[in-house]
């Protein structure tokens, strides 16, 4: 969870920077199925965010079947998120995607720089 942050200058909004986050930490196995995260104010301190903002995300994931919600349990990790190796092979797809079509590796990543 140290690892966790938002970016206010970032264009996303905070929500879908959380969202992020919590996806990104279930892909690179930070956080693990059967795992239980913080309580959402603990969340909304680390990330320095509204507690409204992170339990909008936790019940977003909860409705992708991501995360479970369980009484006295809190909120668990069900799984569902794509691992790394599911973001890997979509990046690589681009880039074979972008080289089709007469971009560099170089250009495609200032590109994606672009849209942050």
């Amino acid at each position: 969870m140290e690892k966790w942050k938002v970016d206010r200058g970032d264009p996303a909004s905070l929500h879908d920077q959380v969202l992020g986050e919590i996806r990104r930490a279930i892909a690179d196995g930070e956080v693990t199925p059967g795992e239980r995260l913080p309580p959402a104010r603990d969340l909304a301190a680390v990330l320095g965010v509204n507690t409204n903002t992170v339990l909008k995300a936790l019940r977003q994931l909860r409705d992708e079947g991501v995360l479970q919600f369980g009484r006295g349990r809190g909120v668990v990790v069900a799984g569902g998120a794509p691992g790394r190796s599911a973001v890997l092979a979509q990046a690589r797809e681009l880039v074979r995607f972008a080289r089709r079509h007469g971009y560099r590796p170089e250009e495609l990543a200032r590109i994606i720089e672009a849209m942050r």
